[in-house]
C-alpha cells in the first residue's frame, strides 16, 4: 500500500534533515536501498534521520540493529514504520 503523499513527505524529510544539496526529493526511488547503494546513507544519517521521524511523525527507532536495518531500508519500509507507529 503506497500512499504517494507520504512517500513525498518522507523523501523531502531526508533531504532537509540530511542537507543532500545534489538530489531532489523526486528523484529518490521509493522502493531503493538507502544506504550503501542507493543513496548511500551512514549510521550518522540514520541517527538524524530518526530524530527527524520523531520530531515530525513522533515514531520512536528502538536499540535492535536488526530491526532498525529493516525500518531504515527504504523510503516504502520507512512508510511502512510511520504508518503503523501513528
Amino acid at each position: 500500500m503506497t500512499d504517494p503523499t507520504l512517500a513525498l513527505e518522507i523523501k523531502k524529510l531526508i533531504v532537509e534533515a540530511l542537507a543532500l544539496e545534489d538530489i531532489a526529493p523526486e528523484e529518490i526511488e521509493t522502493s531503493a536501498p538507502l544506504f550503501v547503494e542507493g543513496l548511500g546513507l551512514d549510521s550518522i544519517d540514520a541517527l538524524e534521520l530518526a530524530m527527524a521521524l520523531e520530531e515530525k511523525y513522533g515514531v520512536t527507532v528502538g536499540d535492535d540493529p536488526d530491526e532498525n536495518q529493516k525500518i531504515f531500508f527504504s523510503v516504502e519500509s520507512l512508510m511502512g514504520f510511520v504508518q503503523k507507529g501513528s
